[in-house]
């Protein structure tokens, strides 16, 4: 199911705006310096708790990971478009995830998400050559170890891996939760999830501001 870029309100800055209304995350080249700002700035607003800029970030987040996760594995054979889509969804709730944590350090944001769907790419392939009759995974495209380009903070953010999600995930009542996965992992809109899950928008992103406002207390202690 394709992640859909989020319906903008007045509370997002123009700068972080300008971020999200091109189509979420699509750069052809290198990113500008004023969208490496923009970014900057909507990373900064989630990570303090802003639910408007942490769906707007995810927003920019996922097709990113999409695109990387997709060249990675690439050269998966079959059912390749099912792991890469299932990763990304991994991704943007890792991402989730560590924000509370999340401090600038000068990179750009991109850089850090990158990080993490490296991560999670070393993970499936590593899983792949351990149970080779799961899926076939050539083994020139498996990293001999983990990636030293990492620092310390992105090696400790990485903790923030799916089964911490999952984990954070299940503490939060089942309508919460499928709410969550339907808006931040799938990346439906307010008004698709209100339609799946009969509420109204307004309902829909009151009960989102709750839910995340819940999983950065837990993520945070």
């Amino acid at each position: 199911m394709t992640f859909s870029a989020p319906a903008h309100n007045a509370s997002v800055h123009n700068s972080a705006s300008a971020a999200t209304e091109r189509p979420a995350g699509v750069h052809h080249g290198p990113m500008r310096d004023d969208d490496t700002s923009a970014i900057a700035a909507l990373a900064h607003r989630a990570a303090t708790g802003d639910a408007q800029a942490t769906h707007d970030l995810l927003a920019h987040v996922h097709p990113l990971a999409l695109r990387y996760c997709r060249v990675r594995l690439s050269r998966l054979p079959g059912e390749a478009r099912h792991f890469v889509d299932d990763l990304a969804q991994e991704v943007c709730l890792a991402v989730l995830c560590a924000l509370p944590r999340y401090r600038d350090t000068g990179r750009p944001f991109d850089a850090f998400v990158v990080a993490i769907a490296q991560h999670k790419v070393a993970d499936l392939q590593r899983a792949a050559l351990r149970h080779p009759g799961s899926m076939a995974v050539p083994s020139d495209e498996m990293p001999e170890r983990p990636d030293d380009s990492l620092g310390p903070e992105e090696r400790a953010l990485l903790s923030s891996d799916a089964e911490w999600a999952r984990k954070l995930l299940a503490n939060l009542p089942a309508h919460l939760r499928e709410l969550v996965l339907l808006r931040v992992a799938v990346g439906l809109t307010a008004e698709e999830t209100g339609h799946r899950l009969g509420m109204s928008p307004g309902a829909v992103r009151v009960a989102q501001h709750r839910a995340l406002s819940r999983l950065r207390a837990l993520a945070g202690r």
